[in-house]
């Protein structure tokens, strides 16, 4: 009787010193035990939505649930954000969230629904990527950015320019290009890439700074030129298209990234789980290829590194959003 009493006292004194980082690891262990609701804050084929699916779709080999993407489109990708900040912190709703949710539309919009700094917890990065420069194949004479560059000065109504929408970074490259080399510059909001494309193919388009992901089967197929990318190296898929630096437009390094991330408040040994998982995945070379080929370069990083990073852009994007005068409220 006194062992069975002296057993249970020692239970009861002990139970306390494990319940908060004992519930949290036996949490992250079993995580996920249940399907895992993935929100992309942009359509269905472009670039997010392609990169996001490949890396869910190894998430889900590998911890054996569903990761069900959700497309979330519109607002420049507020809708979606907004949908992730507004979730349950429980580490069952992640999105792949781009620029404009991580700093670029608290300068374009007076207020926006969600908390950049506050709402989100990031998990890792994504993907990173530059944007290229591109004509129609049909209807521009040039055969170079520097020929180009000269076309689109001597329009008399000017060059028009396409983006998936005011506030893109397809956008702010656009109207940085035109601005630094005085070109009378129109830019034209379209939907996505889907509809970019037919309009410069059409003739009704002069060119855009768009995502390299999006652009690769057309420039395959020869029916658009690419004259320059805006990253510091040349494309590894793409070697013969130069940087905007080799082709005589210094200081135009632009790339596009994505971060995956929960909404805040996720306990962290979640937050780790995933971020390692997301890391194995990324060291896989086959992996690395099927993403490359896709137009754009699998990273890594500890949640740590992406607040540094949106950080460490924020004045570049605030000021590139002035010079562009955009404005969305």
């Amino acid at each position: 009787m006194t062992t069975t009493r002296r057993t249970l006292l020692a239970s009861a004194l002990a139970a306390p010193l494990a319940t908060p980082a004992f519930a949290q690891a036996q949490s992250a262990a079993a995580w996920p035990n249940r399907p895992v609701r993935v929100i992309v804050p942009w359509p269905p084929g472009g670039s997010t939505d392609v990169l996001c699916r490949l890396l869910c779709e190894q998430m889900q080999a590998r911890l054996g649930q569903p990761f069900t993407i959700e497309n979330r489109p519109g607002a420049g990708g507020n809708i979606g954000a907004d949908a992730l900040a507004k979730s349950a912190p429980d580490g069952y709703t992640m999105a792949p969230l781009t620029l404009g949710a991580w700093h670029i539309n608290q300068f374009l919009y007076t207020r926006l629904p969600y908390d950049p700094q506050r709402d989100f917890q990031p998990i890792s990065m994504h993907w990173e990527l530059p944007n290229v420069l591109v004509v129609s194949a049909q209807h521009n004479p040039a055969n170079n950015l520097q020929e180009f560059i000269a076309w689109a000065k001597a329009q008399r109504n000017g060059a028009s320019y396409g983006s998936p929408g005011v506030g893109t970074t397809a956008h702010l490259t656009g109207a940085l290009f035109t601005t630094r080399l005085g070109i009378d510059g129109t830019h034209v909001p379209f939907r996505g890439a889907a509809q970019i494309i037919p309009a410069m193919l059409s003739g009704d388009l002069n060119f855009a700074i768009d995502n390299l992901a999006s652009y690769i089967p057309v420039i395959a197929e020869g029916r658009v030129k690419a004259f320059a990318v805006t990253g510091a190296e040349r494309w590894p898929t793409l070697p013969n298209i130069p940087t905007m630096a080799e082709a005589g437009v210094p200081d135009m390094v632009v790339t596009s990234w994505c971060a995956m991330a929960f909404p805040a408040g996720v306990p962290a040994a979640i937050v780790e789980r995933a971020s390692n998982v997301i890391r194995e995945i990324k060291q896989d070379p086959a992996f690395a290829d099927r993403f490359l080929r896709s137009g754009a370069r699998p990273v890594f990083s500890t949640p740590a590194e992406v607040t540094a990073r949106v950080a460490r852009e924020r004045p570049m994007w605030q000021e590139v959003v002035r010079i562009s005068g955009a404005r969305l409220d």
